[in-house]
């Protein structure tokens, strides 16, 4: 979260809302969101997440690339394998919260999420 938003007081800059705006973009796309979640949980390879999440190798890379290039995850090398991790205890606590939440609620605000357009 932006440092010194948390408490109140003034309002963030543009810049800040423009980032935060394309970090939220990127995960509102439900396989992208479901490769984060996945990622709270534990680090991974692409296979092992490709499987996690019912989706093809190719799509799951190139989903995780875009999160790598807005920082949302990270990869590092484990000989020839590439693990993805999150490692932001921010974007951890939003994701855990929210998708947490709505689990809890049983997906009940989905229908009208939609219905407003979000």
């Amino acid at each position: 979260m932006a440092r010194g938003i948390e408490g109140g007081g003034a309002d963030p800059s543009a810049e800040v809302l423009a980032e935060a705006a394309a970090m939220f973009g990127l995960l509102a796309s439900p396989p992208r969101l479901h490769l984060v979640w996945a990622l709270t949980q534990g680090e991974s390879d692409v296979s092992g997440l490709a499987e996690r999440v019912g989706g093809a190798l190719p799509a799951v890379s190139q989903h995780l690339s875009k999160l790598k290039l807005a920082g949302l995850v990270r990869s590092r090398r484990e000989g020839r394998r590439v693990v993805y991790l999150v490692d932001d205890p921010d974007v951890v606590a939003v994701v855990r919260l929210l998708v947490g939440r709505l689990a809890d609620r049983g997906g009940q605000h989905a229908s009208r999420a939609r219905r407003f357009g979000a």
